[in-house]
Order: structure tokens, then sequence, then C-alpha cells
């Protein structure tokens, strides 16, 4: 059944005015409010009504409009998807753009709002959503097509995909094979496995039915000999069966987790020593990867980047990569997204990890990057000090006010990898790649050292 359109009313009552003058920060509910109706029209309504089916039976579902600003704030304010639930009850910002100002109850249940989402991006109108909120955001607040002040940061996204070692990984690829094939036949998964001859891939966990002493090296050895074996008998008995794509898919999957964890060069076959370069670690997503977002968090899934408009507070433009691919590489989506808005960068705010990006790299004379600076380590001091003028190790010039501060006066003519290097400390004005287009400046005017 199609959901009936969505009519909240324009003007705010006395009591949602009150909210209102109340939201110091997070515009953004203050804009959904008063633009709703616009961005969620009769036409963008019935755009998302085709999402549902026509079809007179079952319960009238919930508006996809207010289910999409739900995904909206969700998106802004970076809760999960229970903290949703809660907030359309106990956060009045939530019940303000949502209609339900006051309510005791969620207007919507949590697998209601799972379900809308994963149609929104099935249907590629998650993307379009955006641009229609933009879109309305131009018009009605004077911003259109123009020089854009904005800041570029990335977060970590955990994969919903679980993470396994190589064991349960092999397990896991080799149990969903017979799982497809027992399913076309219908056999019990038991039954397949048996035939096959590698009962240990009907347990849940293949590392508990080994049951070994994981401490004991040989036992370890022993394991990866019985892993490969049942890689191999499964992967023969796949071979035999007809229309079984999906369960050769899964074979190849677990072939995948031995060739980047499994030495097979030895006279016994053992787990290689380290990581491999772009390790799978889900059997589920195939994407996911093992990456850091510094030195102490480690992310197994995804970073999300996203440029946001420093005038107000708006998401511009987003993208999204496995966690093990350095920030840098993300820029031509980023740029992408900004074309197709006609949108113009004057002012770029990142850190230093975009700094070898093609958005820096190849910019253009009007865009300033601005980023933290690097500080030297204890090889790396000053060359020399006359007065009140400081010579960096790249032989350049600037003066300094007082004996901790460095100002922003001095160039480093060179490419942008030159900031790569903690000899750059101080030296925070950057002239372009090849030339003097644009400039590297650091986030503050002056520069404090410890």
């Amino acid at each position: 059944m199609r959901p009936a359109r969505w009519s909240p009313p324009v003007e705010p009552s006395a009591a949602e005015l009150v909210v209102i003058k109340a939201v110091r920060r997070a515009k953004l509910f203050v804009f959904l409010r008063a633009h709703r109706h616009e961005v969620f029209d009769e036409d963008f309504q019935a755009e998302l009504a085709q999402l549902y089916r026509d079809s007179p039976k079952g319960q009238p579902p919930v508006p996809p409009a207010q289910l999409a600003l739900a995904v909206i704030l969700q998106a802004y304010t970076g809760v999960s998807d229970d903290e949703v639930i809660e907030a359309t009850v106990m956060d009045r910002r939530w019940q303000l753009v949502l209609d339900c100002l006051d309510e005791q109850t969620a207007p919507f249940a949590k697998g209601t709002l799972v379900g809308f989402r994963s149609r929104l991006i099935a249907a590629d109108l998650d993307r379009r959503l955006i641009e229609r909120t933009i879109q309305i955001a131009q018009v009605s607040k004077g911003f259109g097509p123009r020089a854009l002040r904005a800041a570029l940061d990335s977060s970590p996204l955990w994969g919903a995909g679980r993470v396994e070692d190589t064991y349960n990984l092999m397990g896991h690829a080799l149990r969903k094979a017979l799982g497809v094939i027992a399913c076309q036949q219908g056999w019990g998964l038991t039954d397949v496995a048996e035939q096959v001859g590698t009962p240990i891939l009907a347990a849940s966990s293949l590392k508990a039915a080994l049951d070994l002493d994981w401490d004991d090296p040989t036992a370890r050895e022993r394991a990866v000999a019985i892993v490969l074996a049942a890689l191999r008998d499964v992967a023969g008995f796949v071979a035999t069966q007809t229309d079984a794509e999906p369960a050769r898919e899964a074979v190849r999957v677990a072939e995948q987790v031995r060739d980047q964890d499994v030495d097979v060069s030895a006279s016994a076959p053992r787990l290689r020593q380290g990581v491999a370069r772009d390790r799978r670690i889900s059997v589920e997503d195939a994407d996911m990867r093992h990456g850091r977002k510094s030195r102490s968090l480690l992310v197994d899934g995804y970073k999300r980047h996203i440029l946001s408009d420093m005038d107000t507070d708006l998401v511009v433009a987003v993208g999204l990569t496995p966690a093990n691919v350095p920030e840098a590489q993300v820029t031509d989506d980023i740029a992408a997204d900004l074309a197709s808005q006609e949108a113009r960068l004057i002012e770029l705010h990142i850190d230093r990890a975009y700094l070898s990006s093609r958005m820096v790299r190849d910019r253009g004379e009007e865009l300033e990057i601005f980023c933290k600076a690097w500080f030297p380590g204890r090889s790396e001091r000053v060359v020399e000090q006359v007065g009140t003028v400081r010579r960096c190790p790249l032989l350049m010039m600037y003066p300094t006010i007082l004996p901790s501060v460095a100002m922003m006066s001095g160039c480093c003519t060179g490419r942008p990898e030159t900031l790569r290097s903690r000899s750059v400390g101080w030296c925070c004005l950057m002239s372009g790649p090849t030339s003097t287009r644009g400039s590297v400046r650091s986030t503050s005017r002056a520069v404090r050292r410890s």
C-alpha cells in the first residue's frame, strides 16, 4: 500500500516558536522545520511513494517524507537507529522537524526506519534527497552556485559485516557455499557437509568445531591443513553442481582468504606473518577493510568524508572509502559532487592527510588551503635566528613577534608533498605545486610552539 501525502502545518505554532527560539546551534533543525513543505512538495513526495507497491493489502506506511527527514537528521547528528527512536520522543528539536511535538510515542519504529533507508538507497534516492535539500537551501538562503568556504574531514564508519580471523573467514565462506547447495536441493546443511566429507563446516564456528589448543603452534598448523583440505573438498563438490554460481562465488571468497593469509610455499602450510595488503576481513561485506583514523583508533570498515559549508553548516558533499584507503584518494568524488552543484571552492580547511590529494595539488589560483602545520622534532630545529627573523630547515625566512610564535609570512616553494616532511614545522604559507597558484596556510595566524 502506498502512503498518503504528508501535510504538516507550514506556520509554526506557539510551542514550536519556543523551541525554534531556544535552538542556538544545530540550525539545520530550524531550517528543515521552516522549509520541509518546500523540500517535500507534492512531486517529490509522489517520487518517494514509488518506493512502495500500490497494493490494497497491508497497513498504510509511515509517510516517506517524515522518514526522509529522520534520515537527514540521523546523518546530521551521527546517531544510531536506536537513538533516532529515542530522539523522536526525548528531543524537542527532532519533534519540531517531524511534527510530533510533545508526543509520548515515537512516530515510527526502528524497523520502519531501517526498511525505508534500504529502499531509499536501492532506488538511488538518497543522493536525490541530499540534492533536493541543498537545492531548497540555496533558493531560500540565497547561496546558489557561489564561492564556498568549506571544511573537509573524515570519520570512522564501522562496517556491518562480521569481522573474523582466517580460520573462521574460510569456514564461513565454505559453509555459505554448502548452504546454497543444501537450499537448492532441499537438504539440511549437516547432510551436505557429511556428503562432502567436511562435517566441521556444519558448526557455527569452525574454530570451536576443531577444538584445538590454539596456543600450540603445531596445533595451529594442523588447523590450517584441515581447513585447506575442506576447501579442496568443497571446491571439487561445487564444481560438479549446476546452476550454483552463488556457491562458486563463496568458494572464491575462501580462496581469496587462503591466498592472502596462508603461506603454502613451506613444507607445511601456515599462516603468514603480518597482515596482507588490502586484506579482506569479512565474508558478507567484500569492501570492509582494517584501517586507522589515528595511532590509537583502529577501524574495521570504512571512512566517511564530509565536506561542510562553514557559513551555513550544511553538508555539501560526501565520500566513502574503505578504512585502509588514504584520505587523499576521495577528493575526486568530492570534486564531482561540487561540480554537479556548480559550486566553487575558494577556501578549504583540511587536515594533513588530504595534502597530497589532487584537489590540493591541482588547485586553481583562487583556492586557499588551510591546514595545521607540523612541529619539528628534536633533530629538526631552526637553522638560524637573527633578531626577529628565523630561517626554517628549507632555508626560508620569516619574522617572529615572540620567541614562541611563528607568523605566516614566509613561503616554502616546492610541491605539496614537501609538507609531509616534519622539517616543514612552521612553514605554513605555501605556493602552488609548480608556480605561485593558491596557498596552503596554517589554521591559525600564529603557530604556537611548545
